[in-house]
């Protein structure tokens, strides 16, 4: 998994390096998010919705749980735009303790990517997923934490498996600004693999 510095970081030049350099080692070409997602419809279930037609715009309140396959997205309130190509973005705040979850399989692996923040936007036209405010992300293999980062925003690109974490400004208080992370050792891959 790739982890970058907050771009004010003296240390960005040679964690970015070395962020590259593991990124290679630990992300294969079949690491990325399901395929077959991205052309499943988008199904939802909410307390109550209200559909705006002419904005092309759905707006679930009230334990919001949406899935696209083997995505699914959880919070208090989500807000689905139909993009003019036919693509989806759903932004979603609120859940349990003010934040909102995200979980999706990822391409030929027992994995899976999740995370939560205190907003959470899936953007179809792209296939990236932006957790803002106390953001934190985790790989999972089967039902175990492998890698876990955390940061004021975390941007997952679904078609490369490369994400970026920023910390906030720095205010003085040490640690303060920080991304956090912790990455395992991969399985061997087997002989003759990718």
């Amino acid at each position: 998994m790739m982890l970058l510095p907050h771009p004010a970081s003296p240390l960005a030049a040679a964690l970015l390096a070395l962020a590259v350099a593991l990124s290679g080692l630990t992300l294969g070409a079949d690491a990325r998010a399901e395929k077959a997602d991205r052309s499943q419809p988008l199904s939802f279930a909410a307390d109550a919705a209200r559909v705006e037609d002419n904005q092309r715009l759905n707006i679930l309140t009230g334990n919001v749980e949406l899935t696209k396959g083997t995505m699914v997205l959880r919070s208090d309130r989500v807000e689905v735009r139909q993009n003019a190509d036919g693509t989806q973005t759903a932004t979603a705040t609120g859940g349990a303790g003010g934040r909102a979850f995200f979980r999706q399989k990822r391409e030929a692996l027992d994995e899976f990517i999740e995370g939560e923040a205190e907003k959470v936007v899936y953007e179809g036209r792209t296939d990236t997923v932006h957790f803002t405010g106390r953001a934190i992300m985790r790989r999972l293999r089967g039902n175990t934490v492998a890698d876990q980062v955390t940061g004021q925003a975390v941007v997952y690109d679904n078609k490369t498996s490369v994400f970026q974490v920023l910390g906030s400004p720095t205010s003085g208080e040490a640690g303060k600004g920080r991304v956090r992370g912790v990455i395992s050792p991969r399985p061997a891959e087997a002989e003759g693999g990718r």
